[in-house]
């Protein structure tokens, strides 16, 4: 029998969707989904409802849906987030949605919109609490002994909760222990690729700070800013490097004007090339987040 064709990933989609919109809308989409890429490295691009953009970060952080005459930005949960520069102008009326309408010649407030987005995902990252009296089930595979109902393990020491995709929930903090809280509280497999990263990273940059960010450990240089992070999903660990356009090869994955990431899934480490993307990285300027609130 033929072999089924691939379905077309969430960012192929939204290129196409940017592409048959030949108009000012195409355009605005395109710089939205930079921003957004932009403001946080770490999100993810999802296709919905046949025919929506979404941007997610442990939950939907806002949709990119196209009319005749506009493009409207949902945020999930813009009834929770500040707006002092006012962006908010559709769908004021709910108590959980808000929207923004942009129509033609409308400027965009690119720093307004940035801080919107961030703030969106770090309203997720706390929000996505796993209930204490809920017993999370085994995933097939994972050979990890669930935790129980308390949410301790067998030390008796209360174990983070698991987020969407099984990403550890780790209060955000400087230095190498919350980090290695992180890379223990990881499922399965994906717990020896934390350590494995972490190794190679302080052994190819012997100065690397630390901290725990999202719901994610960060590595930088003092005074230069973060160069790389990484995030737990269900398949695979997410390694994103903030100025990966600039590394050579340039990492694969993403579209954003600087950030580029790799997918790590179980056995295939390549730690050759990561480490040449490390040391390349630890030289650059990295990604400043002191001006972003905890």
């Amino acid at each position: 029998m033929p072999s089924k064709a691939k379905p077309e990933s969430p960012s192929a989609l939204i290129d196409a969707r940017i592409k048959e919109l030949p108009d000012w809308r195409g355009e605005a989409l395109s710089r939205i989904r930079r921003l957004i890429t932009q403001a946080d490295p770490q999100v993810v691009e999802e296709w919905k409802w046949r025919g929506v953009p979404v941007w997610s970060h442990d939950g939907i952080i806002c949709t990119g849906e196209t009319y005749k005459d506009k493009v409207k930005l949902t945020f999930a949960k813009g009834a929770s987030l500040e707006d002092p520069a006012g962006l908010f102008n559709a769908s004021l009326e709910g108590n959980t949605r808000r929207a923004i309408d942009l129509h033609e010649g409308d400027e965009i407030d690119e720093r307004a919109l940035t801080s919107l987005v961030r703030a969106a995902a770090a309203l997720n990252a706390s929000s996505r609490r796993m209930p204490s009296t809920d017993k999370p089930k085994r995933t097939a595979g994972e050979g990890e002994r669930s935790v129980a109902a308390t949410g301790k393990g067998s030390s008796g020491a209360a174990k983070p909760a698991l987020l969407a995709g099984g990403n550890p929930q780790i209060t955000r903090a400087d230095g190498d222990a919350p980090v290695q809280a992180y890379i223990e509280a990881m499922p399965g497999w994906k717990r020896d690729i934390g350590r494995r990263l972490d190794a190679l990273i302080v052994r190819n940059a012997p100065n690397v700070r630390k901290a725990v960010k999202w719901n994610s450990p960060f590595y930088g240089i003092e005074g230069q800013g973060w160069f790389v992070s990484f995030h737990t999903f269900t398949n695979h660990v997410k390694v994103t490097f903030f100025q990966g356009t600039s590394l050579q090869p340039v990492p694969p994955g993403g579209k954003s004007n600087d950030a580029r990431w790799i997918n790590v899934r179980e056995h295939d480490l390549d730690e050759a090339q990561l480490t040449t993307w490390v040391k390349q990285a630890a030289a650059l300027p990295g990604w400043a987040t002191s001006d972003i609130r905890a």
